[in-house]
């Protein structure tokens, strides 16, 4: 059993460099933006920091899991792929867990730390008054039967 951790814990740091290596940055910085987009769109329409509401309102917790994995989903499996590739090619074996472990290091933690930080400093900088209405996302929006213009 420790053979099999020693290694695996070998073959995660071996990762750093080889064939590939430029997921390291990449898939980061992809999480990072998508976090930035997701922060902005969080200030405009009026809701909490990320983080601190998945935290705290447990009504609404499962939807902003999904959410937020409807963000860092596809570079999680992206991540995944790519990994099940080095693997392939430097190993000639895929080590089923590992593949998971590195997505989930490389994707998610950028992904949460800078999303509910970039919502504070957009508000920051947000120059509406405070009672002024926010804007709604199109896919938040309910629409009037009794409006005419649509």
């Amino acid at each position: 059993m420790d053979d099999m951790l020693t290694r695996d814990w070998e073959m995660l740091l071996g990762r750093a460099h080889g064939p590939l290596d430029f997921r390291l940055i990449f898939q980061p910085t992809m999480a990072a933006l998508l976090a930035i987009r997701a922060g902005l769109q969080d200030a405009r329409v009026g809701r909490p920091p990320y983080g601190w509401a998945v935290l705290t309102q447990y009504g609404h917790r499962m939807e902003l899991l999904r959410v937020g994995w409807k963000d860092v989903g596809r570079l999680f499996i992206a991540a995944v792929v790519i990994d099940i590739i080095y693997e392939l090619i430097v190993f000639g074996w895929v080590y089923p867990g590992q593949p998971f472990i590195v997505a989930a290091t490389l994707a998610v933690p950028p992904y949460l730390l800078i999303r509910g930080p970039t919502n504070r400093i957009a508000r920051r900088f947000d120059r509406r008054p405070h009672g002024s209405q926010r804007e709604e996302p199109r896919s938040m929006t309910i629409s009037d039967p009794k409006r005419k213009d649509h």
